[in-house]
C-alpha cells in the first residue's frame, strides 16, 4: 500500500492526498545506521573551538616560588606548574575538529529511512501554492488551519521559494531546509515534516535510486 501525504493550501485547508514515492517514503527502519548518522551530524555541528592553556602558554611565573633546600617544602620551579592555582592545565581539550566523514550511501539510506518513520505515521504534509507576498500571519493561518500548531515542524523548500521561506522563518517550533540541506537529525527532531511542492520534487531526485543501493 502506498503512502499518502495530507495536501495543504496556503490558506491552511486540507484539499486531500498526494501518493508518495515507496522508494523513498517506505522504507524499513535499521536503528544502528540512523544512530550513526545523527551522531556524526551532530559532530559536525561542533566547532571546536575550545582550549586551554599549557604552563609554557601561561602568563607569568619566570621566578622560582622559593629557594630550592631549607624551607621543608618540595622543590619548585615556578608558580605556574600544574599543581599550582593559576598554573597550566595538563591534557586539557584543544582546538580540534570532530567531523565524521559518512559515506553518502549511509547519509542517503538514514535520510531514506527517517522520511519513511514519519510517513509511516502520516506526519509528511505537502503545502500547494505560491505565496507571492511574504506574511508571517498567512503563515500562522496555514500552520492553525492543518493543525500544526503547537507541533515541530521543519519546511523543506527550495532557496528561491523566497516568499513561503520568508513567511515561516519568524515562526516558533519550525526549521527552514532546503532539499539539499535536510538532514537526518532535523526529520527525527521534527513532529511534521512540511514539503512545497518543488521541495518535495527535490527531496525526491536527491535521493533518487541513481545506483543500486
Amino acid at each position: 500500500m502506498t503512502l499518502q501525504a495530507r495536501v495543504v493550501s496556503i490558506t491552511g485547508a486540507i484539499e486531500g492526498e498526494v501518493e508518495l514515492a515507496d522508494g523513498i517514503f517506505d522504507i524499513p527502519t535499521n536503528i544502528g545506521l540512523l544512530h550513526q548518522v545523527v551522531v556524526a551530524e551532530e559532530a559536525n555541528r561542533r566547532r571546536g573551538t575550545h582550549s586551554t592553556k599549557t604552563r609554557a602558554e601561561v602568563s607569568g611565573g619566570g621566578a622560582k616560588p622559593f629557594r630550592q633546600k631549607g624551607t621543608g617544602n618540595a622543590r619548585q620551579g615556578s608558580t605556574r606548574a600544574p599543581q599550582f592555582t593559576g598554573g597550566g592545565i595538563v591534557h586539557g581539550p584543544r582546538p580540534r575538529s570532530y567531523a565524521q566523514a559518512t559515506p553518502k550511501k549511509m547519509v542517503r539510506a538514514a535520510l531514506k529511512q527517517a522520511l519513511s518513520d514519519r510517513a509511516r505515521g502520516a506526519a509528511i504534509y505537502v503545502l500547494r501554492g505560491a505565496v507571492p507576498v511574504p506574511s508571517t500571519k498567512g503563515a500562522v493561518a496555514i500552520v492553525q488551519g492543518a493543525g500544526l500548531a503547537g507541533k515541530n515542524v521543519s519546511l523543506v523548500a527550495l532557496p528561491n521559494e523566497d516568499g513561503i521561506v520568508r513567511s515561516f522563518r519568524n515562526l516558533p517550533d519550525l526549521m527552514i531546509a532546503t532539499p539539499s540541506s535536510l538532514l537526518t537529525r532535523t526529520v527525527l527532531t521534527s513532529d511534521v515534516v512540511l514539503f512545497t511542492e518543488a521541495g518535495l520534487a527535490g527531496i525526491v531526485e536527491r535521493l533518487g535510486d541513481k545506483e543500486s543501493e
